[in-house]
């Protein structure tokens, strides 16, 4: 009896042990089966990426999506208990202004990735290379008058008539400020002479959205604008009547980035992401299918486009554009508010 007795319980505490392994490794699935992303990205971006992710994988990724500056300032209010993995997107400085919130991570692709494209530190990776350019209508503007430089964009023609982001609420926007500051720095100010004088041309008239930029050229209501070279190219190869330049002066083309946030719950699938949006396969897709230019050595540029050497560019200090961004907007919007 004594023997059939303990025979009983063993059988109970082996039932008990295997239901709470069973339970254990359904928990730790769950921990490792899912993925949040931060993105400031377009719809066109995110949704091939992630869904190409989703099937190789198995791991399901959800997408907040928003503005770089609103974002970032979400991942700072949630730091101790992010509630993001992986911020893809924006300015690779606004990435390096933020610095603390994220978690250094040298991707496995690191080698194929050229310095300029990497945080020194590994706080973030590039995912595609920006240029900035001027894009213009070409049912508004001829070719030989449209603007060839930073310089062509204070003529009075164009007065009320530039396509510009708040650089507040935008990473691109920030990153075109300082690449005019960049270039005009010797104009006894510091660029921010050549500043004033192209908020003035604005004549009050600020967008609150990158994308409604090129999309407000390519319908007409502005006849020219600054953008990132792949959100200009998007329209070109839809067939819309566009245009762009580099500017003559030189351009910029930092790269938006991607980092690990700071205390990630699904840490290790954080970095799987990364590393596949750096991946060949993905950086041909965006050239391919995206009009981008990857930020790997061993993937050329998207057909049609420029080659790099061929682009004009400033001395653009990384650096310091991270360092002092709220020096920058604040006299920006000093700037913008005088002149209201």
């Amino acid at each position: 009896m004594k023997k059939v007795l303990f025979l009983f319980i063993m059988g109970m505490l082996l039932a008990v042990i295997t239901a709470c392994g069973s339970d254990d490794k359904e928990e730790a699935s769950k921990d490792t089966g899912s993925l949040t992303v931060y993105s400031p990205h377009q719809n066109e971006i995110i949704n091939p990426i992630v869904k190409e992710f989703q099937d190789r994988t198995g791991i399901k990724v959800d997408v907040v999506t928003g503005g770089t500056a609103e974002l970032l300032n979400r991942v700072t209010a949630e730091e101790g208990n992010p509630g993001g993995d992986v911020f893809w997107g924006g300015g690779a400085e606004s990435l390096e202004a933020y610095g603390d919130s994220f978690e250094a991570y040298k991707t496995a692709e690191d080698d194929v990735i050229p310095a300029e494209f990497k945080s020194p530190s590994n706080i973030w990776t590039g995912f595609s290379a920006l240029p900035m350019v001027i894009m213009y209508n070409q049912e508004m503007v001829d070719d030989a008058d449209a603007p060839k430089s930073w310089k062509d964009l204070l003529d009075e023609q164009w007065t009320g008539r530039i396509a510009y982001v708040d650089p507040g609420k935008s990473g691109s926007a920030y990153t075109q400020l300082v690449t005019m500051l960049t270039a005009y720095q010797d104009d006894g100010d510091d660029g921010w002479g050549f500043v004033g004088d192209f908020v003035s041309n604005l004549d009050g008239k600020v967008l609150s959205s990158s994308s409604a930029v090129p999309k407000g050229v390519a319908d007409g209501e502005f006849p020219v604008g600054i953008t990132l070279e792949e959100a200009a190219y998007r329209y070109i190869a839809g067939g819309a009547s566009v245009n762009v330049h580099y500017p003559e002066e030189g351009t910029s083309a930092v790269p938006d980035g991607v980092a690990l946030i700071k205390e990630a719950k699904n840490g290790d699938n954080a970095k799987k992401f990364i590393d596949f949006v750096v991946g060949k396969d993905v950086q041909e897709m965006i050239v391919e299918d995206l009009s981008r230019r990857s930020i790997r050595n061993d993937v050329n540029p998207p057909e049609g486009l420029v080659d790099n050497d061929k682009i004009p560019l400033v001395d653009y200090d990384f650096g310091w554009s991270a360092d002092h961004k709220d020096e920058v907007m604040k006299r920006f919007q000093q700037i913008l508010i005088e002149q209201q």
